[in-house]
C-alpha cells in the first residue's frame, strides 16, 4: 500500500529538501493545477501547504512577501520561505524558495518572521528550528539579506542564540521595525510557568540585541503561548495584533482553536515595555480560517495587513488536490473614533468591472445571479428588513453558503455547513454583532475557494475558506419586507454573468 505524506514520521517529514526524489515536486503541482478550487486574486502555493505570511515588506520600488511553505505535502513538514513579488498588492510573481531550511541553525524549519529595508539589501529576520536526537527543540533568531536580484545569503551566526532566562524554547515570529532612531524586535514567547508574554529586544545597527523585557499591555494571563506580535502605528494609533494560544475564554470569545486578536493603544513607551491600552480585547476576523495576521507600516504612510487563510488543525477538502490554504487580501487598517476598520487596498479597483446594479424590495426567493465561476465581488445594502443570501448556490438555492441577515437585531450568521464538500468542524456557524435597527452593508470577495466579508466598510470582517461543487455558482436572496440595493463586479478578467 502506497504511503502517504500525512502518514509520514516525524523524520521523513522533516526530510532535507534535496533528498526528495527528482520531480516529486513538480508531478503534486501538475495535480494541483487541475483543481476546481485553485483562486484567480489571492496567494496559493503551488503545490503542498501555504501558511503565515512574513517578510511583508517595500523594496526597491516592489511589494515583497513570503510565505511558510511545505511543497512536499499538505502538512505542516518541514517549512521554508517561498517568496512573491508585487508592484500593486494585488497582482503577485512567484519567485521561489527564499529560505530553505538547510542551515545548522535552521535544520528543521525556517519559521515565521519578517522585513525591512536596509542598504545593503532587504534584511529579513526568522526563528529557525534545530530538533535534537530525542526530538527537543531550539529556537533561533536568525538573520539574512536579499540583495536586488532576490538572492539570499543567510547571517552565519544567529542574532539572538536562545531564549532568554526563565523562558522556554517557544520563542518565535520575531517582527523588527525602525522607530525613531533604534530598532526593535517583539517576539512571541512562554514563561517556564507556561503563560504567553511578548518580549522586546532592541538595537542600533540589526546585528547585537538587546533585551527590553516584557512588554506590558494586559494584566490578564494571555493563554500559555503568544504567536505572531505585530505592533504598528506607532506614529498614528498603535495596533498590537498576536494570537494567544489557549486563551480563557472569558477573556475572548471565540470559536477557532486560537484566535488572532487585537488591541488599540492609547500611549506607549518601548524602552519602558509599556503599552497601554485603549478598549477592550477583540477578534481581528469574525470568521472561520483567519490566523497568523501580519502588519506593517508602509513608506506611503498606510498601515497594511495579510492573514493566513487556514488553521494549523483544520484538513480541508482540498488537500486531495495536494495543495491547501491561501493568504487574504491585503488590508489597510485605520482607526476612527477609537474603532479599527479593515478594508481592501484601493489597488484592487483596478481590477474590477461593475457588470449590474440594481436597487429592489426583496419578498419571497429569487435566483439574482448565475455565473460562469465563482471570482467576483458582490455588495449587498440592506436597508431594512431580514433575509438570507445564498453564495456558491446551486440554481435551486438547495445548497450554498447561507448568511442571514437581520438589520433590527443587527446580526449577521453565516453557515458553511451546506456549501460543496464539508468540513469536519465542530461547529459551522459564525456571527457577526453591528449595531441593531440600522442599515447592514457587505462587500463580499469571492474567489473560488475564499470568501471575505467586509461589513459597513471594514468595522468588522468575516472570512472563510469554502469547497462548492464545480457549478455552484449561483448568487440568490429570501427574505420578507427587505430593501436592498446591490452591486456585482467581476475581478481580474473572470467570465460573463447570465
Amino acid at each position: 500500500m502506497k504511503m502517504t505524506v500525512s502518514q509520514l514520521s516525524n523524520k521523513d517529514k522533516y526530510k532535507p529538501y534535496h533528498l526528495w526524489k527528482k520531480g516529486y515536486k513538480e508531478r503534486l503541482e501538475k495535480i494541483a493545477e487541475h483543481s476546481i478550487w485553485r483562486q484567480k486574486y489571492h496567494i496559493q502555493p503551488r503545490s503542498g501547504l501555504l501558511n503565515d505570511p512574513n517578510g511583508f515588506s517595500y523594496y526597491n520600488e516592489k511589494w515583497h512577501l513570503f510565505y511558510q511553505s511545505y511543497p512536499f505535502g499538505t502538512i505542516h513538514g518541514l517549512k521554508s520561505w517561498y517568496h512573491v513579488e508585487s508592484k500593486d498588492l494585488i497582482s503577485w510573481e512567484e519567485k521561489g524558495a527564499a529560505i530553505v531550511p538547510d542551515g545548522p541553525f535552521d535544520s528543521h524549519g525556517a519559521y515565521s518572521g519578517s522585513a525591512i529595508p536596509a542598504e545593503d539589501g532587504l534584511k529579513l529576520f526568522y526563528t529557525g528550528n534545530v530538533r535534537s536526537q530525542d526530538w527537543e527543540r531550539y529556537s533561533y533568531q536568525l538573520g539574512a539579506v536579499m540583495d536586488l536580484n532576490g538572492a539570499v545569503a543567510k547571517n552565519p551566526k544567529p542574532l539572538i542564540a536562545a531564549p532568554p532566562k526563565g523562558y522556554t524554547q517557544h520563542f518565535r515570529d520575531p517582527q523588527v521595525f525602525r522607530f525613531e532612531d533604534s530598532f526593535y524586535m517583539i517576539l512571541g514567547a512562554q514563561t517556564i510557568g507556561e503563560t504567553g508574554e511578548i518580549l522586546i529586544y532592541r538595537s542600533v545597527d540589526l546585528e547585537d540585541w538587546e533585551l527590553l523585557g516584557p512588554l506590558d499591555y494586559t494584566e490578564q494571563t494571555m493563554g500559555y503561548m503568544i504567536e505572531c506580535p505585530h505592533l504598528v502605528g506607532l506614529t498614528k494609533t498603535p495596533i498590537l495584533l498576536f494570537c494567544p494560544q489557549g486563551l480563557d475564554h472569558s477573556l475572548l470569545a471565540y470559536e477557532n482553536l486560537n484566535p488572532n486578536c487585537y488591541l488599540i493603544g492609547e500611549h506607549f513607551d518601548l524602552e519602558k515595555g509599556d503599552f497601554q491600552v485603549k478598549g477592550f480585547l477583540k477578534n481581528l476576523d469574525d470568521g472561520f480560517d483567519v490566523y497568523a495576521t501580519q502588519a506593517i507600516d508602509a513608506p506611503d504612510g498606510r498601515t497594511l495587513a495579510i492573514s493566513w487563510l487556514g488553521l494549523p488543525e483544520s484538513q480541508y477538502p482540498v488537500c486531495k488536490d495536494e495543495w491547501t490554504n491561501c493568504l487574504s487580501l491585503v488590508k489597510e487598517l485605520t482607526v476612527m473614533n477609537g474603532e479599527l476598520y479593515q478594508y481592501p487596498v484601493e489597488e484592487l479597483q483596478l481590477y474590477k468591472q461593475l457588470i449590474h446594479q440594481s436597487s429592489s424590495a426583496l419578498e419571497g426567493k429569487e435566483l439574482k445571479h448565475q455565473l460562469e465561476e465563482n471570482c467576483y465581488e458582490y455588495e449587498l445594502l440592506i436597508k431594512e428588513g431580514s433575509g438570507t443570501l445564498h453564495l456558491f448556490s446551486d440554481n435551486g438555492m438547495n445548497h450554498s453558503l447561507v448568511i442571514r441577515f437581520d438589520t433590527v437585531k443587527g446580526t449577521v450568521t453565516v453557515d458553511r455547513s451546506m456549501v460543496g464538500e464539508g468540513i469536519e468542524e465542530s461547529n459551522s456557524i459564525r456571527q457577526t454583532s453591528l449595531p441593531p435597527n440600522k442599515a447592514i452593508k457587505m462587500n463580499i470577495f469571492v474567489d473560488f475557494s475564499s470568501i471575505e466579508i467586509f461589513f459597513n466598510d471594514g468595522i468588522k470582517v468575516l472570512s472563510a475558506l469554502v469547497f462548492p461543487q464545480e457549478n455552484d455558482t449561483c448568487i440568490g436572496l429570501e427574505g420578507i419586507a427587505a430593501c436592498y440595493t446591490e452591486k456585482l463586479y467581476l475581478i481580474g478578467g473572470s467570465s460573463n454573468v447570465d
